[in-house]
């Protein structure tokens, strides 16, 4: 079996007599923030005189970004932006989980922040009310990179029993799961569902629908949560997008976008033009769905394993292999969504969502925003 954490051995029940006692009417506010690699999260925690009602009653605050690979030393402050409120599910109301923008000194987005960029985007096609639901895999791993569940030496049995599967020789980390989904409904996330995935020790949850800026929001938290309730549980969630070579599914994070004239009824036209302008923007797409440039994406999306070509963009009603695939409902219904396949599971919802409303809510003409 895999191995889980030292710390994760630690006397919980010592710990909860701690996390009980009363704290008066001060409140600890965790600010959590996007590191220098677009990937990691970081989080510290202050002490406030009373529970903050709104972001308006969150101060500033700084971090050392040379320790986070978003600064040099001789000038390390980074500025910390709250941007969005939870309720904290770890140390329980009145506690609260901020989500954070970094700034440089100099008031300009930091190279990871890519949800300043997005928000501008998404006030530009609010009147569209463009709506989104991203479905983010993941792998369980233990702490020296095996996979959890899997055996010590050898493979489980091949792919077929996993997905969406239940018992204890084809279900690994279900604790894991349970618990991450209370802990974001706790918090207020837009958690919509889970489920096993198809590779052994791989999951999936479901956040959305989330209306323009609230996607990237809602799913960095969601992601933050995740890593912490592995942390107790002593194991670590990958969302690299290949975690296992060979004849394994590979992990991603499906966007699914709709606009408010889509799901009118005769939608399906708007669906099809916005195919259609994905379609000629399909390598400016596939640099944004990872964070090094499509590098990762390359050994996850090879055609097999319910994957499209890299090299190729396709459409078509429920099919899987595809690009983009319009769900069976929707081709019968002439209006609803579609989704796009290609995001991998490391991917910044930032980033997706902000070029997916440039490719297909902006109008020809008004596009003065580049696919970077």
């Amino acid at each position: 079996m895999s191995y889980v954490s030292d710390s994760s051995s630690l006397n919980k029940a010592l710990r909860q007599q701690y996390l009980t006692l009363p704290q008066g009417h001060f409140c600890q506010v965790t600010y959590v923030w996007i590191d220098g690699s677009g990937e990691g999260l970081r989080n510290k925690t202050r002490t406030m005189d009373s529970e903050p009602k709104s972001i308006a009653d969150l101060p500033e605050w700084n971090f050392d970004g040379s320790s986070t690979g978003q600064s040099k030393g001789h000038n390390s402050d980074m500025l910390l932006i709250p941007v969005c409120m939870f309720r904290d599910p770890f140390l329980l109301d009145p506690n609260k989980l901020v989500l954070c923008e970094v700034l440089k000194h100099t008031q300009e987005p930091a190279e990871s922040n890519h949800r300043n960029r997005c928000n501008k985007v998404m006030e530009e096609v609010k009147d569209l009310h463009p709506w989104f639901g991203m479905e983010q895999e993941y792998t369980l791993l233990g702490v020296d990179g095996h996979p959890y569940g899997w055996p010590r030496l050898g493979f489980p049995k091949p792919q077929g029993p996993y997905y969406c599967s239940v018992g204890a020789d084809r279900a690994f980390g279900r604790d894991v799961v349970e618990c991450h989904y209370k802990a974001c409904l706790y918090a207020g996330i837009k958690i919509s569902g889970t489920n096993a995935e198809v590779m052994p020790s791989q999951w999936e949850f479901q956040v959305g629908p989330c209306e323009g800026i609230e996607m990237g929001d809602h799913l960095w938290m969601a992601r933050f949560l995740l890593h912490r309730v592995c942390e107790d549980f002593g194991v670590v969630a990958t969302l690299d997008p290949k975690p296992m070579t060979g004849d394994w599914n590979g992990t991603g994070c499906h966007i699914n976008v709709s606009t408010v004239q889509m799901r009118e009824q005769g939608g399906i036209e708007h669906i099809e033009k916005a195919i259609e302008k994905l379609s000629k923007r399909h390598a400016e797409h596939i640099r944004v769905y990872d964070p090094h440039g499509g590098e990762d994406n390359k050994r996850r999306l090879t055609g097999r394993h319910e994957t499209s070509s890299i090299h190729d963009f396709s459409a078509g009603v429920a099919n899987r292999g595809a690009s983009i695939r319009i769900p069976r409902q929707v081709g019968q219904d002439k209006c609803g969504y579609f989704e796009d396949r290609r995001p991998a599971a490391n991917c910044d919802p930032y980033a997706v969502t902000c070029v997916m409303a440039i490719t297909c809510m902006l109008e020809e003409g008004e596009d003065a925003h580049e696919l970077k």
